[in-house]
């Protein structure tokens, strides 16, 4: 597809603003320091802050201060990690193939951006995982109508049941009550409890005192 198509080998493509940005202040940077001007200078020239001056004149490239120090920055595939991490645990470790699964699910970013994902994923020792959503989030998936719920946040919903068979059962129990309700069905209500109950969870046995 035309928009994976990236000349750069960087997770950052060209025409994203905040590369394109800090690959111009890096190269600005690295001229200055070039032609012998102190990072103090450089700062008071570019109104940065010694900091920022710091990370450009540190970075040999500019894709190590997107690996780096800026790696947590909001990413147009952040919503579609969770999809990502699923596929992945299912034995799909094609980044194309993937990548092309999220396009219809509204993703407009890079291949490479799924590709460095992927990458990192299998190289990482520490293999990085998506951000889990808030319980606020996941209780309103749960809660909202099944047929209202975008692709993507049924797919996201679905990568944290897969993982919670408790929440699972939870899931099941609402949404049935939910359609017991619009549909007025309220001779239901003791086959629902029983299921209801069947599936709560077990408070733990007591211990027995022991005498001494």
């Amino acid at each position: 597809m035309e928009k994976f198509k990236d000349p750069s080998g960087s997770p950052w493509p060209r025409g994203h603003r905040f590369a394109d940005r800090t690959r111009a202040n890096h190269a600005t940077v690295h001229e200055l320091l070039t032609a012998g001007l102190s990072r103090r200078a450089i700062g008071r020239q570019l109104r940065m802050t010694s900091r920022t001056v710091k990370l450009f004149a540190d970075a040999a490239t500019p894709e190590d201060l997107f690996r780096g120090q800026w790696q947590g920055r909001p990413s147009k595939l952040d919503a579609f990690k969770p999809y990502l991490d699923d596929r992945r645990n299912q034995g799909c470790t094609n980044a194309w193939t993937v990548g092309e699964e999220i396009v219809p699910l509204g993703y407009q970013g890079s291949y490479q951006r799924v590709r460095a994902y992927f990458r990192a994923k299998r190289t990482s020792p520490n293999p990085i995982t998506a951000r889990p959503p808030s319980p606020r989030v996941v209780a309103g998936w749960i809660l909202r109508r099944p047929e209202t719920l975008p692709e993507i946040d049924h797919l996201r919903l679905k990568a944290v049941l897969v993982h919670c068979p408790e929440l699972n059962a939870l899931t099941t129990h609402v949404r049935s009550f939910a359609q017991i309700l619009a549909e007025r069905q309220g001779e239901r209500l003791p086959q629902w409890l029983d299921a209801v109950r069947r599936d709560a969870p077990q408070p733990p046995h007591p211990r027995r005192r022991h005498r001494t």
